[in-house]
């Protein structure tokens, strides 16, 4: 039984746990995404609740919740929970767990729930193992898997396992997760620290966690947590090029306005002060590819080409006379007629994501290789463009949220 210093070192060990382990949800409430699964009235939840969970396998990106959701299950149900990782349990461990789960049942009646971390990772034979206990009732499994269990469980483990899919978190529960984390460490984002922090983690709730405990620890109390302690935090740098001096920045973007702005003459101007002055040849060359499809694009498609041809001369030539294809590309591209709609497009599109967050694609546009995925409704009423000339009107690719919904604006 324990006694108060074992009450003392858990209480000492949550402490110092890492800050994702001390902001792991404990009840349904408290979990954060996922809605479709554990919101009011999903079906998850409604099992769980319920205590009538099937076997499952919880799919998902990492960082979206699949072990904390499988810990809220075991707050939640009345069985014992029992908890393995594939990367380091066999057969061996399994069996030991399974002799456990029996004799639970037999002196106390209870179910065990078994959760299986990174299942993917168990082979072949493992997974075998596990099929007489779960068609027993010995066990529920709980497996979670960032891999298409398609490929990675074998057929009859997932006949007796329902496939639940977890999404990556949006930016409004990332921005959820924030707000707690600030309040548990005691520490503020400055906004662009901030936004840099969501796109950090890209939906990872765990990588955004992990990167603000660095940065609180790593700035001043007295202070709020800066973009560059952010940067330090995720080792990433906000710039793509990181050469000091204001001279370079003004000259590049002086170059790249008048290529815009269809002036020969102050393009060439501007290359040889950059080439002249030693700036890196085949930097400059990137940023003509670039502006060849921003600005250029389908203005002149055969722009790019260009540039890149440009960009190949001058790594072939080299110094002195790798100049020559760089002019070239220079002056071509000052004189191409301009068209930025394919660059528009892409930033309306980027703007649309950032408002509502990562949509599914429609099922009928999803391939569907296996039996588990064509039961999801993967590739349903997909029509061959090819073959039906109905195709573009009869079917929508964009998801259901945004039908009808434009980005590109073709030019006149």
């Amino acid at each position: 039984m324990p006694d108060l210093f074992d009450h003392a070192a858990d209480e000492a060990r949550q402490e110092q746990a890492p800050l994702a382990e001390r902001l792991r949800p404990r009840s349904l409430d408290q979990v954060v995404g996922q809605q479709k699964l554990v919101g009011p009235d999903a079906p998850l939840r409604v099992l769980i609740e319920k205590d009538q969970l099937p076997s499952m396998i919880l799919w998902g990106p990492p960082g979206s919740g699949k072990t904390t959701l499988a810990r809220v299950i075991a707050q939640h149900t009345y069985a014992k929970f029992r908890a393995l990782s594939a990367v380091l349990s066999g057969v061996k461990e399994l069996r030991e767990v399974v002799e456990a789960a029996k004799n639970d049942f037999k002196f106390s009646r209870k179910k065990t729930l078994v959760f299986i971390d990174e299942i993917h990772r168990f082979n072949k034979a493992q997974q075998d193992a596990l099929l007489p206990h779960l068609e027993a009732g010995t066990i529920t499994l709980i497996g979670a898997t960032t891999e298409n269990p398609s490929f990675e469980v074998i057929g009859p483990l997932l006949s007796r396992a329902r496939v639940f899919v977890l999404e990556p978190l949006t930016e409004g529960d990332l921005k959820e997760l924030v707000s707690r984390a600030e309040a548990a460490m005691g520490s503020k984002l400055d906004p662009d620290a901030a936004e840099l922090l969501l796109e950090f983690a890209a939906g990872d709730a765990r990588r955004l966690l992990n990167t603000f405990e660095i940065a609180s620890n790593l700035a001043s109390p007295e202070t709020s947590i800066d973009l560059k302690t952010v940067e330090q935090a995720a080792q990433r740098k906000t710039l793509l090029y990181d050469k000091s001096g204001d001279e370079h920045y003004n000259l590049i973007s002086s170059f790249i306005k008048s290529m815009r702005n269809s002036d020969p003459d102050a393009a060439v101007y501007y290359l040889a002060r950059m080439y002249e002055a030693g700036e890196d040849p085949l930097y400059l060359a990137r940023r003509m590819v670039i502006f060849a499809s921003e600005d250029v694009g389908l203005g002149d498609p055969q722009a790019l080409q260009v540039a890149i041809a440009a960009m190949q001369a001058y790594d072939f030539v080299g110094r002195p006379e790798g100049w020559i294809p760089l002019s070239h590309c220079a002056i071509y591209l000052a004189l191409a007629p301009k068209d930025n709609s394919s660059y528009s497009a892409y930033k309306n599109a980027k703007a649309e994501i950032e408002h509502s967050g990562p949509l599914p694609s429609p099922l009928h546009l999803r391939n569907a290789p296996t039996k588990l995925m064509k039961e999801l409704g993967y590739g349903k009423h997909y029509r061959y463009a090819h073959d039906d000339p109905t195709a573009k009107e009869a079917m929508d690719c964009l998801p259901e949220k945004l039908k009808g919904k434009k980005f590109f604006f073709p030019k006149e």
